[in-house]
């Protein structure tokens, strides 16, 4: 199967405590037998469209994850019992055995009751953000960030330090596990309390994980960098591994172009787009048909290292005329302008490639030079995109959305079907 993801292990396969017997893939597909009582057989096409639920004792976890994850979507307003079972096709006796099942996990409580068409009044229920948490690592070359979210994704806690890549192996674990620590310790002056996975006494939100972004190229599927650029010496190092047994917690590690674009997709419709962030590197998220694109060699986005300019100057990856190398140059001395048009003729020609819906800006460099930036990569692309219409701006949702977007590679497998199975 393709890019299957486990937070609960690290292991790549698919596991929850409620079901053994399906398996979560990038490319949506759930294994198990169709049958059941005529509402589906719990399978996508991974083509975007809304899958049915299962009535089927084997696929109970795929069921939940699908309740979770309308529950989820409705927000504070919450949605009926009756709704859900509209929704997912499953039956109504189905939908109150797992929304009873939620309640007492915690998960999920009454919002209030809603007028009724006929009959007495229908009880709403609502998702309980406080009942679990997840930790956003973004791995700068020169910063730490670490954001602690709940289980709807709302940043609860937030720190961001100086750091260094190149510190070595055992600093840059050290340094994340004192922020991971930290994140938690805020929240709970804050007045939440965060408990670690399966502790003895679970006094408040259980924490499911710490999602790890960082510069590429890297292997998300065994948790190893590759040669990161600039950082050659963590090439081949297991970094997942190591920081999960520091830690005692399950840890997800990615691209940080990758975090990042995950979390805006989960947030938006489910169609084609580019993330660019330019900050100490350029890269790039890529988004698909509403599926996460890594490549069959979990490299692509390696944006920055296009050529643009086959006698410029010298990239720290080993190229020349890199568009990275040569935005980075323009930016150091000043020249927005020019930093801008490199950038354009770059999200230009993916555009042209991939014929992409959106081009979405990000990183600290952007963020610092909003207007223009979005203003000439908007003016390379219009002048090639050749009237198709492409939209060019700010990546919105989060003032850290690498971090965050790191939180969801944990928090996506919890409400594992519809759009967090189809990015994978």
């Amino acid at each position: 199967m393709a890019d299957v993801t486990d937070v609960s292990t690290g292991n790549g396969r698919g596991n929850d405590s409620e079901n053994r017997n399906v398996e979560w893939s990038g490319n949506a597909e759930w294994s198990g037998s169709e049958g059941g009582n005529g509402s589906g057989g719990g399978s996508r096409s991974g083509n975007g469209r809304e899958s049915a639920g299962a009535n089927l004792p084997t696929l109970r976890g795929h069921n939940a994850a699908l309740v979770l994850d309308l529950l989820r979507t409705a927000g504070e307003g919450g949605i009926s019992r009756l709704e859900l079972a509209e929704r997912t096709g499953l039956t109504p006796q189905a939908v109150s055995k797992i929304t009873a099942r939620l309640r007492t996990e915690g998960m999920a409580a009454e919002a209030g009751r809603r007028a009724s068409t006929g009959g007495k009044p229908r009880t709403v229920l609502r998702l309980v953000p406080s009942a679990a948490y997840a930790v956003g690592l973004h791995l700068d070359r020169d910063e730490l960030t670490a954001v602690l979210v709940d289980l709807a994704g709302t940043p609860v806690a937030v720190r961001r330090v100086p750091f260094d890549l190149g510190a070595g192996a055992e600093r840059v674990i050290e340094a994340a596990a004192v922020q991971v620590d930290a994140v938690r310790a805020e929240a709970g002056r804050a007045g939440r309390v965060v408990a670690e996975r399966g502790g003895p006494e679970l006094r408040g939100g259980e924490l499911l994980g710490v999602g790890v972004a960082m510069p590429g190229p890297l292997d998300h599927t065994t948790g190893v960098p590759r040669r990161v650029t600039g950082f050659p010496q963590w090439d081949g190092f297991p970094l997942r591994d190591a920081l999960a047994a520091r830690l005692q917690l399950p840890v997800v590690l990615d691209k940080d172009t990758n975090a990042a674009a995950l979390g805006l997709a989960l947030r938006g419709p489910g169609d084609s787009f580019v993330y660019l962030h330019l900050g100490t590197g350029l890269g790039a998220g890529l988004v698909l048909g509403g599926t996460l694109h890594r490549g069959a060699r979990t490299g692509a986005g390696e944006f920055g290292h296009q050529v643009i300019q086959l006698d410029g100057p010298l990239c720290e990856c080993g190229s020349r005329g890199c568009i990275e190398a040569l935005c980075l140059a323009a930016v150091a001395r000043g020249d927005l302008a020019e930093a801008a048009r490199v950038l354009g003729a770059g999200a230009a020609n993916l555009v042209g490639l991939l014929d992409i819906d959106r081009v979405l800006l990000g990183g600290r460099t952007i963020a610092a030079y909003e207007e223009r930036f979005v203003r000439g990569v908007a003016a390379a692309v219009a002048e090639r995109a050749r009237g198709a219409g492409i939209a060019v701006a700010a990546a919105q949702g989060g003032a850290h959305p690498v971090a965050e977007g790191a939180a969801q590679l944990v928090l996506a497998p919890v409400f594992r079907h519809r759009r967090s199975a189809e990015l994978g």
